[in-house]
């Protein structure tokens, strides 16, 4: 299997600024990519940094004016599955800032008691998708799993929180993972759940919007709050003038929602 990616994104800066980008590919992964960054022609020097789950930031300063960051990776092959320690188990399965699983444990039990393993996701995964209508634009970035569930509406994102706090509530570690998706349509990044089962990672995306297959990891999470593809440092705005995402494969598979998926 062979993917393609490629992100350009422009951007305008009111004030000297520190920017973080969440935009490459996870480390592990067999991969040729190129990053630059350029303001008023010149390029600007970057700062890569290992994230505590697993994800890639470059960091870069920037002054007033516009500023164009540009991302390319051929991934060839597949990454090894995704390891899971004690530290994780313990991590994945408090509740966080959008996933507050805590409060939702009275309506995952009444939904999905007695249920187990590939059996709970395939359940978390039909509710969630079928209860939640997608709706561009229709979330906030301050919402929750618990606004999700009460709106019935929102976003991948929105799918993926609601997805994880079901399971966390359920004494499942959960996670939620930014992806290139070949397949999506509108491109654009994608967020979907990761649940840990009988020792490994198993994707799970509520919108099936695109194939788990081909998707590839950008960033990993307890939420939103840790896989957000731009940080801005500083004392004025900047303002994201444009954003264009493309993701392929050489071979689109077909994704059978039924079995359960690993996130390679």
């Amino acid at each position: 299997m062979q993917r393609n990616v490629t992100v350009t994104l422009d951007l305008e800066s009111d004030g000297p600024a520190q920017l973080a980008l969440a935009v490459a590919i996870a480390g592990g992964q067999r991969a040729e990519e190129h990053f630059t960054a350029t303001q008023s022609g010149a390029e600007i020097p970057v700062t890569v940094l290992d994230d505590i789950h697993g994800g890639r930031l470059h960091v870069l300063d920037v002054r007033s004016g516009p500023v164009r960051v540009e991302y390319l990776a051929t991934v060839t092959g597949q990454a090894a599955e995704a390891d899971i320690d004690a530290m994780q188990q313990i991590r994945y399965l408090r509740p966080s800032r959008y996933c507050e699983s805590d409060m939702l444990r009275p309506v995952a039990v009444a939904e999905f008691s007695g249920l187990r393993g590939a059996e709970l996701l395939s359940a978390v995964a039909s509710w969630v998708g079928t209860r939640v209508a997608y709706v561009t634009g229709s979330s906030l970035p301050t919402d929750g799993a618990v606004s999700t569930m009460l709106s019935r509406r929102g976003v991948c994102r929105d799918f993926a929180h609601l997805v994880v706090a079901f399971l966390r509530a359920l004494d499942v570690p959960a996670r939620v993972v930014a992806v290139y998706a070949p397949g999506l349509a509108p491109m654009d990044f994608h967020a979907v759940a990761e649940a840990a089962i009988d020792g490994v990672w198993h994707v799970v995306d509520a919108t099936t919007l695109a194939p788990r297959q081909s998707m590839v990891r950008i960033a990993t999470g307890r939420d939103a709050a840790d896989i957000a593809f731009l940080s801005a440092r500083g004392d004025l705005p900047v303002r994201i003038t444009d954003l264009q995402v493309l993701a392929v494969v050489d071979d689109l598979p077909r994704d059978d929602t039924l079995q359960l998926a690993v996130l390679r």
